[in-house]
């Protein structure tokens, strides 16, 4: 089986406060950590116990910031020593300890590292960015395309390894989504070649989507789900037959605003652009620099 899974358990604590954000600085109980700590756990586990002729992606996107908890890393780097594991990649802001990469295959890690200049230095992210080149794994980085942040995406990208992909998430609230005239997609496209890409909300209602096919999201009870904007279950991995839930489906949604979910679309064809690092939204070298694929024709 080749399943790409992206893992949100119970977690919601984040150590930083972004304004835009419902989960900043937001702080789990002990009993609600333990309870995702115990879910996490038993997923890796499920992993685990997979045959070892699969071909697993495991993505962690959580609603806050899951690798300054100890065993969000121990788990990544379990998985990356999987044989059944292709990829072991999280969403993080880079703020919590990086030791557990010692005991991972840099190999098969990969880390989508959001910069959040409200809330760290560029220095001191930079200097985690530097860990991860030391370590060999596959990253990615960026920051929200807000007009307040542009001179430090600048900044950062003059000073990141040229091979490093910077990419800009475009701010999608209807009060701020007018920001992105034509120069202002030039400015950010000067920084992330394939900016342009996410300033669309992409049709989607009824078109083929290899989401609930070929990736999934599951939460921290096992529930099974096509994609983070499609609330129906359906199925749960912890219980017998959940397989039969994995078919190709068309979207019910009318657009598709959020990277994570429509890379998915098989229209778009993101997945020949960003290949082996499309869980952690590294696409190719020579792809994003050259900025050279055109934007697909898409019909309202």
């Amino acid at each position: 089986m080749r399943l790409s899974i992206l893992y949100r358990g119970p977690l919601e604590s984040c150590n930083y406060g972004c304004a835009y954000c419902p989960f900043a600085k937001r702080v789990d109980t002990r009993a609600q950590l333990a309870t995702d700590r115990a879910a996490w756990e038993r997923f890796v586990d499920w992993v685990a116990a997979r045959p070892a002729d699969d071909e697993i992606g495991v993505f962690v996107t959580p609603w806050g910031e899951a690798l300054v908890r100890r065993w969000y890393g121990e788990g990544l780097a379990r998985l990356s020593r999987l044989p059944q594991v292709a990829r072991a990649a999280a969403q993080t802001n880079l703020s919590g300890r990086l030791d557990w990469l010692a005991d991972a295959d840099p190999a098969r890690v990969g880390l989508w590292c959001t910069y959040h200049p409200e809330w760290t230095t560029r220095e001191r992210f930079l200097a985690r960015c530097r860990r991860l080149e030391a370590a060999g794994v596959s990253y990615s980085v960026g920051i929200v395309g807000f007009a307040r942040f542009l001179d430090e995406a600048r900044a950062l990208r003059a000073a990141l390894p040229a091979h490093v992909y910077l990419w800009v998430n475009a701010v999608k609230r209807e009060s701020e989504s007018n920001q992105y005239d034509e120069r202002a997609v030039a400015d950010w496209e000067a920084i992330d070649p394939l900016f342009r890409y996410n300033v669309p909300s992409y049709p989607s209602r009824g078109r083929p989507c290899r989401a609930g096919h070929s990736a999934v999201t599951v939460d921290g009870d096992g529930t099974l789900r096509r994609c983070h904007f499609v609330p129906e279950p359906i199925g749960n991995i912890y219980e017998p037959g959940w397989e039969a839930a994995l078919a190709p489906r068309a979207c019910p949604n009318e657009t598709c605003r959020c990277h994570i979910g429509y890379v998915h679309l098989e229209y778009l064809e993101l997945d020949k652009l960003f290949g082996s690092g499309l869980l952690e939204r590294v696409p190719p070298a020579l792809a994003w620099r050259s900025g050279q694929r055109s934007l697909p024709v898409v019909a309202g």
